[in-house]
């Protein structure tokens, strides 16, 4: 498919030909047995107005621009904060994922930040400021830190409050560390679903202390804000509407195709203050939302027609009993993995992530992480799940997560009897 840029083209329907003889090479993510990073699938309706929203090649910047995808981008952002029981005052916008909506979340918290400084950070810059404290657990995501570093925050700037190997926060040492202040403010980052277990940090307590200490709270819930949405979930989310930002992934749980992300805020004005653009060319924003002076993109894909299209299509019941049934597949599986001799389960299965490893007997405590790592490459070459490793509390592990709107029981069991199978396969061949 390479070689030198083609003098003559080759027509559209060849050029389509190869690109589909290519598929070979494409990871099946869209499919009911890819476990890994979290990666839903798309749903008919959400796949179908995907294609019309290539279709009909919008830009969402405003009104102007598109009132198709300004319009049902509002519509959307409404159902979302409905359908996650977040108040209706808020803000919101959509983004390419958690990336640029956890950077669409902290700059609103930078801005409020830097005016607690009597500063307007977005005009004048950070010249003359002290650098922002951020506060987190153990958990904080690599797409939280990126995006501190792209505000200009930096990746260092974080301190971490971790009361064990996993990174439970600890919390009586962030309070000391928010007292230590003296009323000066910061910006605390919860997490609402560890990747590795599915763990929440305590978003409540850490509310309860950005109202005493005067922080701003950022909530990072890429897939588990969509606990909200269910009473049967063992992590129910409680406090995440006392946040100042929210954010989440619609290719992960809602599964909508990629990219989709949105990122609520409290304080609608932030977001307006933190991406304004102006040009005699630009229109004025008026009567509807103009998300291009919302969030970090001008140019913007309508989607919005993916997301409206799945919520339309399903609502919040279908909404809810597919988070209910991953749920209940996640517990599945925690199961198989307790009865296996030779697997050991490494955290409670609380949400839809499942954290294991190969444990056979007669293998030697400081050679079970080579043994799975050399399994979990076998397991990507075998190709019947796809399920990737990490570390988890220092130990290799296992961590399928479960969030494809098509994943059944058969699917789930295919992975603890694929992983035990190749597992016995390589203990032979060591």
């Amino acid at each position: 498919m390479g070689g030198a840029l083609p003098e003559h083209g080759v027509g559209a329907l060849a050029a389509i030909r190869e690109l589909a003889a290519a598929h070979p090479a494409a990871l099946r993510s869209s499919g009911p047995r890819f476990f890994h990073w979290v990666v839903g699938g798309g749903t008919p309706a959400a796949l179908a107005a995907d294609w019309l929203a290539s279709t009909y090649d919008q830009n969402a910047f405003a009104w102007e621009s598109s009132p198709l995808g300004t319009r049902l981008e509002e519509i959307a952002i409404d159902w979302l904060k409905d359908l996650f029981a977040l108040p209706p005052a808020w803000g919101g916008v959509l983004t390419t994922g958690a990336t640029m909506a956890n950077f669409t979340g902290l700059a609103a918290g930078r801005r409020w930040w830097a005016e607690r400084h009597g500063v307007d950070v977005d005009s004048h810059g950070f010249s003359g400021l002290p650098p922002v404290p951020v506060f987190s657990s153990g958990c904080i995501h690599a797409s939280a830190t990126k995006a501190l570093a792209m505000l200009g925050v930096g990746r260092d700037s974080v301190r971490r409050f971790a009361q064990d190997a996993v990174g439970r926060l600890d919390l009586a040492a962030l309070e000391a560390a928010l007292r230590e202040l003296r009323g000066a403010p910061a910006i605390l980052v919860a997490n609402a679903g560890e990747v590795n277990a599915g763990d929440f940090d305590p978003i409540d307590a850490m509310a309860d202390l950005a109202a005493t200490y005067g922080a701003w709270l950022h909530v990072d819930g890429a897939f588990g804000l969509f606990v909200r949405i269910t009473p049967a979930a063992v992590e129910p989310g409680d406090g995440i509407e006392r946040a100042d930002s929210v954010i989440s992934d619609g290719h992960k749980w809602l599964n909508v195709p990629y990219d989709s992300g949105f990122a609520f805020v409290r304080d609608p004005r932030l977001l307006a203050g933190a991406f304004a653009l102006s040009g005699a060319y630009l229109p004025v924003p008026g009567e509807h939302a103009s998300f291009g002076y919302l969030g970090p993109e001008a140019s913007r894909r309508a989607r919005g027609l993916a997301v409206w299209a799945t919520l339309r299509a399903y609502g919040r019941e279908g909404y809810r009993s597919m988070v209910e049934r991953h749920l209940g597949l996640a517990r599945r599986l925690a199961i198989r993995v307790d009865d296996a001799p030779d697997l050991e389960r490494l955290a409670d299965a609380r949400l839809n992530i499942v954290c294991f490893r190969f444990r056979p007997t007669g293998v030697a405590e400081a050679d079970l992480d080579a043994l799975n790592t050399r399994i979990g490459k076998a397991l990507l070459e075998d190709g019947r799940v796809y399920v990737g490793t990490t570390r988890y509390g220092g130990r290799v592990a296992f961590r399928p997560a479960i969030v494809n709107w098509r994943t059944t029981e058969a699917d789930v069991d295919l992975i603890a009897d694929v992983i035990r199978e190749l597992g016995a396969r390589v203990l032979v061949a060591a």
